[in-house]
């Protein structure tokens, strides 16, 4: 249970931190287009990377061990490094939630209510899917957070790997679940810098606890 919640703790963090693919997922929520596709496409891109990660890293930690060690101290590095690009966020503002308020400010212009209606002229299937493929692939980040952080991380935790894995799709699924379809209702507190700053905020804690909990048992042994 405890790995379980771990990799569903590192989960969200990872993929909650404001980014490309996060935009344009709460743009189409806004937008009420083709929501349940870029959904789907991203939280099961995240499934077959994450896996990937476990059963790669898994063997080879299996034949040396050693490497456990080596990837607690790599994991906790870009853990801390990570908290605090956060925390650096949180404290000075971040120019993609000002581009997240300016996507909100467009949908709910006009109306005069507080209810996101449907844009009149809706984008094509075909083009959303290639743009949700292209934000999930072709980003360097998700290689290095998802495949080989998440991989590495996972493999600490021994025999319960595959349960921290498991917990790290159920973060994906949860997020982008909750973040495409509760758009409507998210858009109306994350449409300012203050409210993502509090976000990033938050993140930075998670990561730096869990950069502390990676090395603790190195140095109490």
């Amino acid at each position: 249970m405890l790995s379980l919640l771990a990799g569903l703790g590192l989960g969200l963090s990872l993929i909650i931190a404001i980014g490309a693919q996060n935009v344009f997922v709460l743009r189409q929520g806004i937008r009420r287009e083709h929501v349940l596709a870029v959904v789907i496409i991203c939280a099961l891109s995240d499934a077959v990377l994450i896996i990937a990660g476990v059963a790669g890293l898994g063997y080879i930690i299996n034949a040396a061990p050693w490497l456990v060690v080596v990837a607690r101290w790599a994991g906790a590095i870009f853990l801390t490094v990570y908290g605090l690009m956060a925390a650096r966020r949180a404290w000075r503002g971040g120019d993609e939630a000002l581009e997240v308020e300016a996507e909100e400010s467009a949908a709910f212009a006009g109306g005069g209510t507080a209810t996101v209606t449907r844009t009149a002229t809706r984008t094509a299937l075909a083009p959303v899917i290639l743009t949700t493929l292209a934000l999930t692939w072709l980003n360097p980040h998700v290689y290095l957070d998802t495949v080989l952080m998440l991989g590495s991380i996972a493999a600490t935790h021994g025999d319960q790997r595959w349960l921290f894995a498991a917990g790290a799709v159920a973060a994906s699924i949860l997020w982008f679940t909750g973040l495409g379809f509760g758009a409507r209702y998210l858009g109306r507190w994350l449409r300012t810098p203050r409210a993502w700053r509090v976000l990033d905020a938050i993140i930075a804690v998670v990561m730096i606890a869990l950069a502390i909990s990676l090395v603790l048992p190195v140095l109490g042994g």
